[in-house]
């Protein structure tokens, strides 16, 4: 199944996409799959949470996202431009719980 999710990037844009639940994704690479972000821009680390260039603001008050781990937790201590709806697209696995989810690409460091 698919979900719908609103993704906008770092120059304003919009994008609605459309994301599988049944291929272990995450928020990072469904950006990576659908061209957010120019290439090499996000997701620098892999995914490993030892980076913030896929630090994106939440939106949505009433979507239920996974708790934040310790890791997540660490290396958004040490980003810029955090804010407190901040996550990390790499650690939001795309679940169906996520459907309609609304999310801002925090600016580059």
């Amino acid at each position: 199944m698919d979900i719908k999710l609103k993704i906008t990037d770092r120059e304003g844009k919009r994008h609605e996409v459309d994301a599988p639940t049944d291929m272990a994704l995450n928020l990072m690479e469904v950006m990576h799959m659908n061209e957010i972000a120019p290439e090499g821009t996000i997701g620098v680390c892999g995914g490993m949470a030892m980076c913030a260039s896929c630090q994106c603001y939440i939106s949505s008050n009433d979507i239920d996202l996974p708790e934040m781990q310790m890791e997540e937790e660490a290396m958004l201590s040490e980003a810029f431009y955090v804010k407190e709806n901040s996550r990390l697209g790499c650690q939001i696995p795309i679940t169906e719980d996520l459907d309609g989810l609304e999310v801002t690409l925090a600016p580059e460091s």
